[in-house]
């Protein structure tokens, strides 16, 4: 299997639009999702890929969660309507959050071990199956928040708030608004 490559860098022009920049973060997470799930199946080192998604997890996706749990959600439980049940939809998106932490630092140090050892991740083994599990996870997460969080973004959140949100994604990326 070929090294896989993902043009990783959103433009920097989207971040004062905060719910197209994280749209668009949901679609890079899905080709790590599907990059991390050819990086279990394959049986070769795929060392570029590897290098990436680490990057992935250390750095992007604890940023996103911030950005969401810092600021979006806060947002929605004080937008949202109580028909809307944006509490429950949140606290199972938090949850998932919380069990990332550990399982994250788990898949990074898998994928860290394969390239340190200079092999792909051994077929049928628990380090296969974690990543793959992982894969699933967070395909399932983002599904749900493109078709529950983003939509009520969309409705509930008013000009100045989402001023306020792209200024605090851009700060924790050292951008501007």
């Amino acid at each position: 299997m070929r090294d896989v490559v993902i043009d990783e860098v959103l433009s920097k022009d989207i971040i004062t639009q905060p719910l197209i920049w994280l749209a668009a973060e949901h679609q890079k997470f899905r080709q790590f999702c599907s990059l991390i799930g050819q990086i279990a199946a394959s049986a070769s080192v795929m060392r570029e890929a590897m290098a990436q998604t680490l990057t992935f997890l250390r750095a992007d996706l604890p940023l996103h969660v911030l950005n969401e749990e810092g600021d979006l959600f806060p947002m929605l439980r004080l937008r949202c309507a109580p028909e809307d049940d944006v509490d429950r939809v949140i606290a199972a998106l938090s949850a998932d959050h919380g069990r990332d932490v550990a399982v994250v630092t788990e898949i990074a140090g898998l994928i860290d071990e394969a390239v340190r050892l200079d092999r792909p991740i051994p077929h049928g083994s628990y380090a296969q199956q974690r990543l793959r599990d992982f894969a699933i996870s967070q395909g399932e997460h983002i599904a749900l928040e493109d078709a529950v969080v983003l939509p009520l973004a969309r409705a509930s959140l008013g000009p100045e708030d989402l001023a306020v949100l792209a200024e605090r994604m851009a700060g924790r990326r050292g951008l501007r608004t």
